[in-house]
């Protein structure tokens, strides 16, 4: 009922949103004679905020058009390479006789960019791919919205994510890098383990694991302490309602995007109030460059996905209220998941000193357990002055923890005699 009356209530504002826009089209025209005039500026820009703020936000588009490899632009194709109705792997293909031209034969490892199923679309890791594209063939999980995956392509929980995972692996053959961003990292590390165990030639040479709630436990931050507050049948009831009839996965119990993005705005909410009073003052003063940043900013974080109810129920129970891979318990159809198996992976961790997502130490809770990796195959890094989306994204990411991430890759397995994968899109 709530996700329908949700429906409806967007549809019953979209008359005024378009007046709105109308209404900012005509004030801003140059035939409007009062344009250059403060009273036409405030109108116009309080019209453009209601605009923005009713709007429904769709998934963005990636935008990386090119990369430059050696002074030189090479052009970037996403392209699906493997896919299920759950997920497509893409593929950021560079321009093949440019990027030769750049740098000659030279191979780039690949890495497999595990993105959040948490509520935002992989275009979240934007500035994650734009860094390791110049170095990198990159690969992405692209998950589905689950309002759009149809009620007959079944359920997909944990244990469908952790098979996801490991399938994209072997897709992608040995010397793979895996990073796992947020949200995935327990269940990478556990496609991981159980790769390792199976001793699995297609396990990733280096695991990089960016602020993960490995281990909920350790300083628990907000979204921890709901989790724990609250029993399973208090979120059943509350965060899980049925898709309505406007979208291709009617009937699917999910837990709404819509909720994710309230719980989000609400831990920082006077934030957002002041960004957005920032932003109409900035309208009415034409200031162009300030405007733009709030939109590229809020066009992404409004976007949100559905997830389903499976998965979101068992993530909450298994990570965040009874922390099965940290404390052993973890099983995978009907199998323990032993990180313990994990010796010829290579593990980094890198966590933000600002975390009020992932706080210090949930990450670095991978090395406890990874307990049979060399030490001289493990690192750690806490980067400082930044919050949770500085971890993979923004200035310090791209000038001090990428260059650590490409180093550490490149300590423990050379791409020299790499062979890129022959790849087809296929289905899971």
């Amino acid at each position: 009922m709530l996700y329908s009356l949700y429906e409806l209530g967007h549809l019953s504002v979209a008359p005024l949103r378009i007046a709105a826009l109308m209404q900012s089209t005509v004030l801003r025209s140059a035939m409007n004679p009062m344009v250059d005039t403060e009273v036409s500026r405030t109108a116009a820009a309080a019209s453009d905020l209601f605009e923005s703020v009713t709007r429904r936000y769709r998934k963005p588009e990636w935008n990386l058009p090119t990369t430059v490899v050696n002074g030189v632009d090479v052009p970037v194709t996403p392209k699906a390479v493997w896919s299920s109705p759950w997920c497509n792997m893409l593929h950021f293909e560079r321009d093949a006789d440019v990027l030769k031209s750049a740098r000659g034969d030279k191979a780039d490892p690949a890495v497999l960019l595990v993105s959040p199923m948490s509520g935002h679309y992989a275009t979240l890791l934007r500035d994650t791919v734009s860094a390791f594209l110049p170095e990198h063939e990159v690969y992405v999980t692209d998950w589905s919205d689950a309002r759009m995956v149809p009620v007959l392509a079944g359920r997909f929980d944990l244990n469908d994510y952790i098979d996801h995972v490991m399938a994209m692996l072997r897709a992608l053959g040995p010397e793979t890098h895996v990073i796992a961003v947020c949200q995935p990292g327990p269940l990478v590390l556990a496609a991981v383990a159980l790769m390792a165990e199976e001793n699995d030639p297609c396990t990733p040479a280096t695991m990089t694991i960016m602020g993960s709630p490995i281990d909920a436990r350790k300083s628990p931050t907000a979204p921890n302490k709901l989790a724990e507050t609250r029993d399973i049948e208090w979120f059943k009831q509350n965060m899980i309602h049925s898709v309505p009839g406007l979208y291709p996965g009617v009937f699917r119990r999910v837990y709404p995007g819509f909720l994710q993005l309230a719980s989000f705005m609400g831990m920082n909410l006077s934030r957002h109030v002041d960004a957005h009073n920032a932003y109409f003052q900035n309208l009415v003063k034409g200031d162009g460059d300030s405007t733009d940043k709030h939109r590229l900013f809020y066009d992404e974080y409004l976007a949100v996905m559905d997830l389903s109810e499976e998965f979101y129920i068992q993530t909450l129970v298994e990570v965040f209220q009874e922390y099965t891979l940290a404390n052993g318990t973890m099983m995978h159809r009907g199998r323990r998941v032993d990180p313990s198996k994990i010796t010829k992976t290579a593990l980094l961790t890198v966590e933000g000193e600002n975390d009020d997502i992932s706080g210090i130490g949930q990450t670095q809770a991978a090395h406890d357990i990874c307990s049979n990796i060399p030490e001289a195959m493990r690192s750690d890094y806490i980067q400082p002055g930044v919050g949770h989306y500085g971890v993979f994204s923004g200035r310090r990411f791209r000038t001090e923890i990428y260059p650590r991430v490409r180093d550490f890759m490149r300590s423990f397995k050379s791409a020299s005699s790499r062979k890129k994968p022959a790849l087809k899109v296929v289905e899971a």
